[in-house]
């Protein structure tokens, strides 16, 4: 018998894309409504974010998610779709594009963006350039993104005053001593100069990876190393998603993987994060094929959630929930196990106003199909 509890277990009506709805890109199209009453967790709503025939939309959580209010902002990948044996189904002698898709109504319904300064400097993008600093963090229309190149050792960042709508950058990123940084964004607010970024580095054999943690106290002009999250892995610790439950208290879950294992474990500081110490596996296993990464966030009453993709057998999206700040875990909720194969996950989620969480990911339906970013709209319950 499975841990988890399934959807497919409840009464739950589901629908299918129509095939014309590949054509609509710039707005979503509702694929899947139901009722899940999974112990208090009630009505969940699968919608397509982008789709194009010929395209391979992927990895949301390589990117970043922003939201105010219901507006949504995710950051994308746009390739060219080509079934591959192994691997991702990309077409790896094509240009991919960095795009975002833009929600107003708290994820129903989405629109494709293509900021320009988010065109790759390896495909004729702008080069990376010295920050100035003193970028106010606190603004309330502030996001910021960190992203890695393809063929380079540095990462960059993109800054944004007008929710997304506009990014100035890149920006260069030190290497902090190190051979290779693989950024992702996750970063937390100190003040309104003062801010933490928790990132992945390559380790002393150049393979990914070992996360770490660095902070600016100049908005953003310099970047100090912090702390290593955890001993450098035989596998690797990848892909930190972290939130603060103090002033003092931080918390992150990482990707990881050991052998053919794949799990998320959590680290946990009270100083700042100066110094960290292992805590427990919120996810004991992420399926095969290389693992996924975890989205964690803070919910309104103080509870916590994480979300990621799932690549075994069922395929899907999973979720679990803490309301003990981290130190144990809900059972294993499935928000979709309908997924083709294994190239799926990468999401991240925000909350809306009214306490639903929006997780957008990217999904396939077959594997010899279109990878597409989907979301699911979905009632974490209410705490005990």
């Amino acid at each position: 018998m499975s841990s988890f509890l399934n959807r497919r277990q409840f009464l739950r009506a589901r629908c299918r894309v129509l095939p014309m709805a590949v054509a609509f890109i710039g707005l979503a199209t509702i694929v899947s409504t139901g009722v899940a009453l999974v112990g208090g967790m009630a009505s969940a709503e699968d919608v397509v974010v982008y789709k194009e025939a010929g395209r391979f939309g992927g990895w949301p959580a390589n990117h970043g998610i922003w939201s105010w209010g219901n507006e949504i902002v995710v950051g994308h990948r746009s390739a060219h779709f080509e079934v591959v044996p192994r691997g991702h189904a990309v077409d790896r002698d094509k240009p991919q594009e960095d795009w975002q898709s833009r929600s107003l109504d708290g994820g129903r319904t989405w629109r494709v963006e293509k900021p320009p300064a988010l065109v790759r400097p390896e495909h004729g993008g702008p080069q990376p350039v010295d920050f100035p600093g003193g970028i106010d963090f606190t603004h309330p229309d502030f996001a910021l993104m960190f992203r890695y190149s393809g063929g380079g050792p540095a990462s960059r960042f993109y800054v944004s005053t007008d929710r997304c709508k506009t990014w100035k950058g890149p920006y260069k990123l030190p290497l902090f001593g190190q051979p290779r940084i693989m950024a992702r964004t996750d970063y937390l607010i100190n003040s309104k100069h003062d801010l933490m970024i928790f990132l992945t580095a390559a380790k002393k054999n150049g393979r990914e990876g070992h996360v770490f943690c660095a902070r600016t106290r100049d908005g953003g002009k310099s970047w100090q190393f912090v702390s290593w999250l955890g001993p450098e892995p035989d596998g690797y610790s990848i892909m930190p998603s972290t939130v603060r439950l103090s002033p003092t208290e931080l918390l992150t879950t990482i990707r990881r993987k050991e052998g053919p294992q794949h799990w998320i474990e959590a680290y946990i500081t009270d100083d700042g994060g100066k110094h960290w110490r292992w805590l427990n596996k919120p996810a004991p296993s992420t399926g095969g094929s290389s693992g996924n990464p975890p989205s964690m966030i803070k919910l309104q009453d103080g509870r916590l959630a994480i979300t990621y993709g799932y690549r075994s057998d069922p395929y899907g999206i999973r979720a679990r929930l803490s309301s003990d700040e981290g130190q144990t875990w809900g059972e294993e909720v499935i928000l979709r196990d309908d997924g083709g194969c294994w190239d799926l996950g990468y999401p991240r989620t925000v909350q809306r106003p009214d306490g639903k969480l929006v997780t957008v990911y990217y999904f396939n339906d077959d594997p010899n199909e279109e990878r597409y970013i989907g979301a699911t709209i979905w009632d974490p319950g209410k705490r005990d």
